[in-house]
């Protein structure tokens, strides 16, 4: 089972605290009395899509002998326009970087990640529509 906390702060200051021990400060903006002081609640689920689908493509690229040195993801979410304003297109975008790799074990490992390992990603597609793309980024040696 996993756990964690949110308590108020002020205004609409909330800190969250994880079951492993770590806090993250969230907040909104002015137009809804946030001081603007911490991440957006609904920027947290796109984060935390972007950090566990990068576990999975870090992961399965190392197992796959491929040589990286560089994974980050770029995640594009559009809402409905209507309270409540779910996500209804997420657009994931992988840039790895490394040595000599191989773009069908990229174009693998993203698919894994969004269709078998993500939860967050199986989570969120039950919502909305998620795409996911990849570059290269090819290092000298």
């Amino acid at each position: 089972m996993m756990k964690c906390r949110v308590k108020w702060l002020n205004h609409m200051s909330f800190v969250g605290e994880s079951g492993s021990g770590h806090s993250i400060v969230m907040d909104s903006g002015p137009d809804t009395g946030g001081r603007d002081l911490g991440v957006r609640p609904l920027e947290m689920l796109l984060l935390g899509l972007g950090g566990c689908t990068s576990i999975d493509v870090v992961s399965i690229l190392h197992k796959s002998r491929q040589q990286i040195s560089g994974c980050e993801v770029t995640i594009e979410a559009e809402r409905a326009a209507n309270v409540p304003r779910v996500f209804t297109k997420i657009h994931v975008h992988f840039i790895v970087s490394g040595r000599e790799l191989n773009p069908v074990k990229i174009a693998r490992a993203v698919d894994l990640s969004a269709t078998k390992y993500c939860s967050a990603s199986i989570m969120l597609g039950k919502a909305a529509e998620i795409t996911h793309d990849f570059e290269i980024v090819e290092l000298d040696h």
